[in-house]
């Protein structure tokens, strides 16, 4: 039988990743062109042609301005997760910041919806070896999961030393850390999940991947991206460095088909029905 996997949207628009943060500052959001409730609805469209459910992790700083996008999401039959209220990386915060801005973005959500939320996902995957005590927080303001640890040594981000797989942080707790899907090669974590990984390598490789890890390790995989990668028109940033242009724009043009294409070759459910996730 086919192992389902988890399909993950992080919905933030274009300008607010955090590759972008030494060239746009935050007071320029709302001056900005928006692009993020269109690319998302455009995602919602190709993932009903094919019935997928799909977690969206969502800043609630998205979900104030956009709250029929949200109902979308809801009304569709889609997980609605956390995903910070304006996208600062953990790293940059300390306990009570991270406890505030969580907790803001929570409660946005669960108010426009009438709905729990468990899930959360940091910006930038930015939970790491130095900044556990996140995952206590987490547990503190009633998440059940949290998807925030990519497993991978990454310039940004990183915690090669974590498990590959779903385990439980929190003695006697059933809070639950499920970190991006990685690929072991050579006692290296090779990242695979989705994002700027998928945009740069073949798409032939990524489905190997997790053919791999669904057939040979027997586990579900997690795939991730963002609405503005579905979106080569979006507004091009100037006097960026070579290698955040790069990672940025790259292949944008291909993303789309290789969604419909991942769509089609593995079967995909939210965070929530995937890991069994209770509360």
């Amino acid at each position: 039988m086919d192992k389902i996997n988890a399909m993950t949207i992080d919905v933030e628009d274009y300008f607010q990743v955090s590759a972008f943060e030494p060239y746009i500052n935050k007071s320029q959001w709302n001056t900005l062109p928006h692009r993020v409730e269109a690319n998302t609805h455009k995602i919602l469209d190709l993932l009903a042609e094919k019935n997928v459910k799909a977690t969206f992790f969502t800043l609630g700083w998205v979900a104030e301005r956009y709250p029929g996008l949200i109902k979308r999401i809801v009304v569709e039959g889609h997980e609605l997760a956390c995903h910070g209220y304006e996208h600062i990386r953990v790293t940059e915060q300390n306990p009570q910041q991270f406890k505030a801005d969580v907790y803001k973005a929570k409660a946005i959500l669960e108010n426009q919806t009438s709905k729990a939320i468990k899930g959360y996902r940091a910006a930038s995957y930015s939970i790491g070896a130095d900044n556990l005590w996140a995952l206590n927080i987490l547990q503190e303001l009633g998440f059940s999961y949290s998807s925030s640890i990519y497993p991978v040594k990454h310039d940004l981000y990183g915690m090669p030393s974590a498990p590959r797989f779903m385990f439980e942080p929190i003695a006697n707790q059933d809070f639950k850390e499920i970190p991006i899907t990685t690929l072991r090669f050579y006692n290296k974590n090779i990242p695979c999940g989705g994002g700027g990984f998928f945009r740069f390598y073949p798409y032939a490789l990524s489905k190997w991947a997790f053919n791999r890890v669904n057939i040979v390790e027997n586990q579900p995989a997690i795939f991730y991206c963002h609405p503005w990668e579905i979106d080569p028109n979006q507004p091009r940033q100037l006097g960026l460095n070579f290698k955040t242009r790069t990672r940025h724009y790259l292949n944008l043009n291909l993303m789309e088909n290789r969604i419909k294409r991942l769509l089609t070759d593995f079967k995909w459910n939210t965070m929530e029905n995937v890991f069994q996730i209770n509360g």
